[in-house]
């Protein structure tokens, strides 16, 4: 089960939770975020400590950004991903993944993020398939961009067909490994924590992060 931690923005915090073997460390780069982790100094450290990551992706979580913008981020943060959690329509995802066809910048995964509610259709994922490789299911239902820190009913997860791999989001707290370990689906390829394991936005109780984690299988 791959694991990401989202909401990171302060390197000594970032160095801590990479030291758990997780596979994604999550960066958003959305402005209104208290996460927002755009900052000169944070872009300077990672490339300076480029090998302590040690092979560890990094994602950055983006909000109807512009393509510019994207591409400009990828290249000064060293991005491995990036995780659209706006309105992006298939087009904006096909013109991304086109314009790393033909150019030399540095290039990144695209993945993106649907908000799951009670009369979601899984159906709407399927003109993302040909440019995403990844999908997140977050929780729906809310105005404000970005994670609510509350869960959805994982049970409609039986709905998704699709071939693309999703991570699993949304109110992940330190109780539900039982659950997570429990979920039986084809493309479940892992999960995405935030919120419920920080100690203020943006900075993650790395004790609390091992704990659960020992407990997934």
């Amino acid at each position: 089960m791959k694991v990401k931690v989202c909401g990171l923005r302060d390197p000594e915090n970032i160095a801590a939770v990479n030291g758990l073997d997780v596979d994604y460390l999550g960066l958003i780069f959305h402005p209104d975020s208290p996460r927002f982790a755009g900052q000169a100094s944070l872009s300077e450290w990672l490339s300076a400590n480029d090998a302590l990551l040690n092979g560890t992706e990094l994602v950055g979580v983006f909000v109807n950004g512009e393509i510019d913008y994207l591409l400009n981020t990828v290249h000064d943060f060293h991005l491995d991903w990036v995780q659209l959690h706006g309105t992006e329509s298939p087009g904006y995802c096909q013109e991304l993944k086109l314009l790393w066809s033909v150019n030399t910048l540095r290039k990144a995964g695209i993945s993106k993020a649907f908000s799951i509610t009670p009369d979601f259709d899984f159906s709407r994922t399927n003109d993302y398939v040909g440019s995403c490789s990844l999908f997140v299911f977050d929780t729906g239902g809310h105005k404000q961009a970005g994670g609510t820190g509350r869960k959805w009913d994982w049970s409609k997860l039986k709905e998704y067909t699709g071939p693309v791999p999703f991570l699993l989001s949304g109110g992940i707290g330190p109780e539900d490994a039982d659950a997570i370990n429990a979920i039986d689906h084809p493309q479940f390829k892992g999960i995405d924590l935030n919120s419920r394991f920080e100690t203020r936005p943006g900075f993650k109780d790395v004790a609390e992060l091992r704990t659960f984690l020992d407990q997934l299988d």
